[in-house]
């Protein structure tokens, strides 16, 4: 009975050696990116915080490695912050990341309750520069002011230093605000949005100091 022959292959080394290469390259290629950090950090929709809070909040301030820094870890460390709604953290490059940041912001101080409101209508003990609403408002207006205030622009805000409850025979939804640059605002409920337009309006009156009727009308009277 003849023998099957068998053959024997060879180990060319020409092919061990192109893996031993494509293997080299590959941690190389591993190394480098791993060493890769972020340089250009963007921050977007902050007022309470700084640039550099939310870097270091986010533990960024070293500029760590790219590969090794989730966008999802970024996220729920800044979200862990009570004064922090939401985070949404992008990657255009391998090192630059922009964080957009929903702020839970403070609304004002309201006197009676001896509180700060924040836009989550929850109440802290915490100082800020917020207007200050000097009277009590009964609760069913107090709801919808909560809603009117927190849909105006934050700058305008800012702006505002006193807010009196101050109903009239025509509409129990009206409010008086003292600005701090010493204009005054009559308001109601359902054109609180108007204030958006505060700077717009007062600069066609030569910044003259007076009282704007946005609660109808919309008219300003000049101060003697």
């Amino acid at each position: 009975m003849a023998r099957k022959k068998t053959k024997k292959r060879r180990i060319k080394i020409k092919n061990v050696f192109m893996v031993f290469l494509f293997i080299v390259i590959l941690l190389l290629s591993l190394a480098f990116l791993t060493d890769v950090k972020i340089n250009n950090i963007v921050i977007k929709g902050n007022f309470l915080y700084s640039d550099w809070d939310i870097i270091e909040m986010a533990k960024l301030d070293d500029y760590p490695s790219s590969l090794k820094t989730l966008s999802s870890s970024i996220e729920k460390r800044l979200e862990k912050d009570d004064y922090i709604k939401e985070v949404k953290v992008s990657r255009p490059s391998l090192t630059k990341v922009v964080i957009e940041i929903n702020e839970n912001l403070p609304l004002f101080y309201y006197l009676p309750a001896d509180k700060t409101i924040l836009s989550d209508k929850t109440e802290v003990n915490d100082d800020f520069s917020v207007p200050t609403v000097i009277n009590y408002v009964p609760d069913k207006i107090y709801f919808n002011f909560l809603n009117a205030i927190s849909s105006i622009d934050y700058d305008i805000v800012k702006r505002i230093s006193e807010i009196k409850y101050d109903p009239n025979e025509v509409d129990d939804g009206r409010f008086f605000l003292t600005m701090n640059d010493g204009n005054q605002v009559y308001l109601t409920l359902n054109k609180f949005t108007k204030i958006d337009d505060y700077l717009d309006i007062i600069k066609e009156f030569d910044n003259k100091k007076g009282i704007l009727y946005l609660d109808s009308g919309e008219y300003f009277v000049v101060k003697e």
